[in-house]
């Protein structure tokens, strides 16, 4: 396939080739019509030069018409024809008689018999002074004529002896004025596309100059480890310096994809690399010809906890996945927070009583929002487990609920745990983030970290915000916010004073 540069040398050729020959037509019918003009001022002078010449011929005395049987009828006097005959060209003079001339030059003459005739036919179709026609006598091919002709009224003491006269003017050279710039500019044609070419191919080297300089630039940028590299800025050229700053945007974007990929995989294969070792472990100890019974049992039950883990973790992938593609759909439908919130503070007890944690809903306000009520259920239990699982025994759940002015309903889950630092704090929602230091050490088994993530997304779907507040050692405050679908009649908390967010801020 061609390149762009030989398609626009192409293009303009073809475009320069297209103006010339529209020039070229539109200026030979100009140079014809302006021709015709000429041609018809020679004849009016030529025609009034004759007329000149008879009245003249009668000035002098001289008589115009003679009668002389011998000829056949009236014809023009020796002393007319003396002044006639001089004149070369092609004019005929009618007397009374307007269908046969009284006089005919020696060009009209000489003539063939036929093209004479034809001369005469259209004669007589001009009637008027000003008529004038263009004829093409063709019956003596060795000798062809073309003629523009007209007529011209013998005027004051001319008539009735003289009452017209006919004259013609070969075309010869307005044809070969057309033929000749016809010629011209197919001699030069091929100069001005040569010329033509040269020029386009220079415009269209320095036009994708920059485009060049970009594709070479852009070539070494093959892989995910040259992401970070940038193109120049071009402040010369708007267009190029546009999508310029397009693709460095672009490449921005890509270095912060890929970085977030090799990490997600990384995180993964990590995630993953654990459980499949206890996995085989417990395999090949369930295999071992002396394992017992009981410990065969143990080993098989050790699996299945490592099994149903990998399966939360692929199901947490895949709902993440299925985020990022646009294809985390929602059966909407009309849902109570007060009895959603119910729900969850009942499974939070049963898992406060293990923990050895004391769990509290002291304000709750209803409302309907418009979503899916599972998955609003797993947000919220994303939300409590978290907060049972980084909450020292003797610490304090809450859960609360609070009706905003502006159509939305505040769901916030606190708790009295070990808190978040504020360097980490950003990262929380991240994909397999997990703090290092006192969160990570708080429990054995921490997660995956994909419980955030995935419920601020469940949160973004319901068209609603999760954010957080947290002091290193002085516990975490998690607030979702949802827009409220339709006021309900009984939205009134239980306890109208939401809990206070002034331990999780900065004095």
């Amino acid at each position: 396939m061609a390149s762009t540069r030989v398609r626009f040398t192409v293009s303009y050729v073809a475009l320069s080739m297209g103006v010339v020959i529209v020039f070229a037509i539109v200026l030979y019918f100009s140079r014809l019509g302006l021709a015709q003009g000429q041609l018809y001022d020679q004849a009016v002078q030529f025609a009034d030069g004759i007329l000149g010449d008879i009245r003249v011929s009668r000035q002098n005395g001289y008589p115009l018409i003679t009668q002389d049987s011998s000829l056949g009828g009236a014809n023009i006097s020796r002393e007319l024809r003396f002044y006639l005959e001089r004149r070369s060209g092609y004019f005929m003079v009618y007397g009374k008689d307007t269908v046969v001339p009284i006089y005919n030059s020696a060009q009209v003459r000489a003539l063939s018999p036929i093209d004479g005739d034809s001369l005469t036919q259209y004669a007589l179709r001009l009637r008027n002074p000003s008529d004038a026609l263009k004829v093409t006598l063709v019956a003596d091919t060795a000798n062809l004529h073309k003629l523009f002709i007209i007529a011209r009224r013998g005027g004051p003491g001319l008539e009735p002896e003289i009452t017209r006269i006919v004259v013609g003017i070969p075309d010869q050279f307005v044809e070969l004025s057309g033929q000749l710039l016809v010629g011209t500019i197919f001699v030069l044609l091929p100069f001005v596309l040569i010329a033509a070419a040269g020029v386009a191919w220079f415009m269209a080297d320095r036009a994708f100059a920059p485009m060049h300089d970009l594709t070479e630039q852009l070539e070494a940028i093959t892989d995910g480890r040259s992401l970070h590299r940038r193109l120049p800025p071009d402040n010369d050229n708007d267009e190029v310096g546009r999508l310029t700053a397009t693709i460095n945007a672009m490449l921005s974007r890509l270095e912060l994809s890929f970085a977030a990929l090799r990490r997600f995989t990384a995180d993964a294969s990590h995630e993953l690399k654990t459980p499949l070792a206890v996995l085989r472990a417990d395999v090949e100890r369930a295999m071992h010809p002396r394992t017992t019974r009981e410990d065969r049992m143990v080993a098989l039950e050790e699996s299945l906890q490592e099994v149903t883990r990998m399966s939360d973790l692929v199901d947490s992938l895949l709902t993440l996945a299925r985020a990022d593609e646009g294809r985390f759909e929602l059966a909407h439908e009309d849902i109570h927070i007060e009895p959603l919130l119910r729900d969850v503070y009942e499974t939070a007890t049963i898992l406060g009583e293990t923990a050895g944690l004391s769990i509290a809903m002291p304000s709750i306000a209803d409302a309907i929002v418009r979503g899916e009520r599972p998955r609003l259920r797993q947000l919220l239990l994303n939300l409590v487990t978290n907060a049972i699982k980084y909450t020292p025994r003797g610490g304090k759940v809450e859960i609360a609920s609070v009706l905003k002015p502006q159509g939305e309903i505040a769901i916030s889950v606190r708790d009295t745990g070990i808190g978040i630092s504020a360097a980490d704090l950003p990262h929380i929602f991240d994909r397999f983030w997990r703090a290092d230091r006192a969160r990570s050490r708080a429990v054995e088994r921490s997660g995956f970290g994909l419980g955030l993530a995935i419920s601020q997304y469940i949160a973004q779907a319901h068209g609603g915000t999760l954010v957080a507040q947290s002091r290193l050692g002085r516990g975490t405050l998690f607030t979702l916010v949802l827009p409220v679908a339709h006021p309900h009649p009984q939205s009134a908390a239980r306890n109208p004073t939401p809990a206070s967010n002034s331990d999780f801020t900065d004095s």
